[in-house]
């Protein structure tokens, strides 16, 4: 299990100390899809959903899920993010992309906070939209780029 940073010789879990690590500019980049019935993308698309704004909503829960990735994600450290950005863009017709982008000035990285980004806006517009949609699927939630640190740059072709 040594080989694993979260546990240590024994296998036991424990948080990686940082302590000793370069402070550097970081910035990771995730995105997942959220496909759902083509009258559905389009009401989101329109703002038309009697919940409210499907899309403002789910950018408000991707960003507040980022910033207490520390509190949901066991041995994460917590980060004092410096920016998340989270945008929405339809792919066809029946599919919606979520991508998200957090930086920070710091020892780790902030590749979980991008990932529970995603993960929670989707589920947001999967929450929002099931009345009218439970069919949805929500897919590909993956890290897209990461940049900073020690372990180098990181982009997925």
């Amino acid at each position: 299990m040594t080989d694993l940073s979260h546990f240590d010789e024994s296998g036991a879990s424990r948080m990686v100390d940082v302590g000793d690590k370069a402070v550097t500019h970081r910035v990771a980049r995730a995105s997942g899809l959220v496909r759902m019935r083509p009258e559905t993308r389009q009401l989101v698309l329109e703002r038309g959903h009697k919940k409210g704004d499907v899309l403002e909503v789910a950018r408000l829960a991707g960003i507040m899920a980022a910033k207490r990735t520390g509190e949901l994600i066991p041995l994460c450290h917590p980060l004092a993010l410096e920016a998340v950005g989270i945008d929405f863009s339809p792919v066809d017709d029946d599919t919606l992309r979520i991508e998200a982008t957090v930086t920070i000035t710091a020892k780790t990285g902030v590749e979980m906070e991008a990932l529970t980004a995603v993960s929670v806006a989707a589920l947001t517009v999967y929450d929002m939209c099931k009345s009218v949609d439970r069919g949805m699927t929500i897919e590909r939630v993956q890290l897209e780029a990461k940049s900073g640190g020690a372990s180098g740059d990181f982009v997925r072709e």
